[in-house]
This record gives structure tokens, sequence and C-alpha cells, in this order.
């Protein structure tokens, strides 16, 4: 009986209590938060179909950045520093005149960059 009593009073202290309620500038802090993320997240999936419907469009040698640069096929990050610290250029095949580029490499890669005039 004693041992009822105890559980009982166990219970009542500590089962009852329940989750604390939450002060109105708790909540306005979590919805705040709330928002900042989804507006973050909706940004980046902004930023990502943007760069998506670049990616069939020409890559300006020009302006490009490195990691789109770095993302035509068979080109490395260090050449892509290469055709940054060459700029400008006038011709696309300026590439490999300047011997950033062997004739191989930027045959893989001519139909897919331009110089903006």
């Amino acid at each position: 009986m004693k041992n009822l009593a105890i559980a009982a009073l166990c219970l009542l202290l500590f089962g009852c209590s329940g989750p604390k309620e939450k002060t109105p500038e708790e909540i306005k802090q979590e919805t705040a938060d709330a928002t900042a993320k989804v507006k973050e997240n909706t940004k980046a999936v902004v930023d990502g179909v943007r760069e998506g419907l670049k990616s069939d469009a020409p890559v300006d040698l020009n302006s490009a950045s490195k990691d789109r640069l770095a993302a035509l096929p068979g080109l490395t990050s260090e050449q892509a520093d290469l055709i940054i610290a060459s700029r400008p250029y006038k011709a696309t095949s300026e590439l490999v005149s300047r011997r950033i580029l062997t004739s191989g490499e930027y045959e893989q890669i001519k139909s897919k960059v331009t110089v903006a005039k």
C-alpha cells in the first residue's frame, strides 16, 4: 500500500506536469526562424533553377566564374584559374593560341564556350 501511495505521488508530481507552455515571444522567435529557413531554402532552389537554365547557354570566357568554367567537360580547376587570369579574350580559339588548353581539350568545349562582344 505504501508503494502504491509513493507511485501515485510520483505520477502526480512528474507525470502530470506535461510540456512547458511556450511564451508568445518564444513562438514568435520560432516562427521567425522557420520563415528565415524557408526563405533561405527557396533562394537556393531559385539559384539552382537559374543555373540549370543557363547550363545549355554557352559559357562566356570573359565573365564566367571559376566553378562554371571548371564544370566544362575535361577542364580542371587550375585551367579555370588560367582562363580567368588570361582575360580578356577576343575569340574562344585564344585558349589554344595562348597555350591554356591543348587543341584536343579545346575541341571538347568549343561548342560550349563563347566570348561576349
